[in-house]
């Protein structure tokens, strides 16, 4: 790959509801920031249910497959599915999902630099917070977990969303940002990060 398109990896992330309301977005921003990734677009707002709908069926395949990982969860807890239709299922996902998403703002960013994608999931932490290693987003500031969500019949709080892969991050960002929003820049700290002879460091 050229070496110029592995340093502008581009990822989404959203501080959703529950990390905005935590007052954790400069904490969260750190934890990315310091890694050397470069910050190209933030706004905060609150998303219509549109658009939430949009973010998560950005794939084909999406409401069936959730709708069947959720199925395989009720009956490993001995728990009776609300419908035996995994795409019926996947529905009762998604509006969970949306009513979260839509209670109140978030922080739509867009971060850049080598293997941002990775880097972003790894800070981030596993999808649900009990199971998050320490040292990540969620396995430090959340003690959310599956089984507490499909009691309380929510979406789980997890405080951030991450972009999976290149291909999702590409089709995600189209959701949330238009072109002009996405500022091109040069930061400074690149240049310890790529230049390869560190020109320029002596006086």
């Amino acid at each position: 790959m050229n070496k110029n398109l592995k340093q502008k990896q581009k990822s989404l992330v959203l501080i959703k509801p529950d990390g905005v309301q935590r007052s954790l977005i400069g904490e969260i921003i750190k934890r990315y920031e310091r890694t050397g990734l470069k910050l190209i677009a933030l706004k905060f707002f609150i998303p219509n249910k549109e658009q939430v709908k949009n973010h998560y069926l950005v794939f084909d395949g999406w409401l069936e497959n959730v709708g069947k990982k959720s199925i395989e969860a009720y009956k490993n807890k001995g728990l009776k599915p609300p419908y035996k239709e995994p795409k019926k299922v996947g529905l009762v996902v998604l509006k969970r999902l949306q009513d979260f998403m839509t209670a109140g703002p978030v922080v739509a960013m867009i971060w850049q630099g080598n293997e941002a994608i990775g880097i972003i999931r790894k800070i981030t932490g596993g999808t649900e917070p009990l199971a998050s290693d320490i040292g990540t987003i969620r396995g430090d500031f959340t003690i959310d977990s599956y089984s507490l969500a499909d009691t309380d019949d929510r979406a789980i709080r997890n405080l951030v969303h991450a972009s999976a892969s290149v291909e999702e991050a590409e089709k995600e960002i189209k959701i949330w940002f238009n072109p002009k929003e996405i500022v091109k820049y040069r930061l400074i700290p690149e240049a310890i990060l790529y230049d390869v002879n560190l020109d320029g460091i002596k006086e």
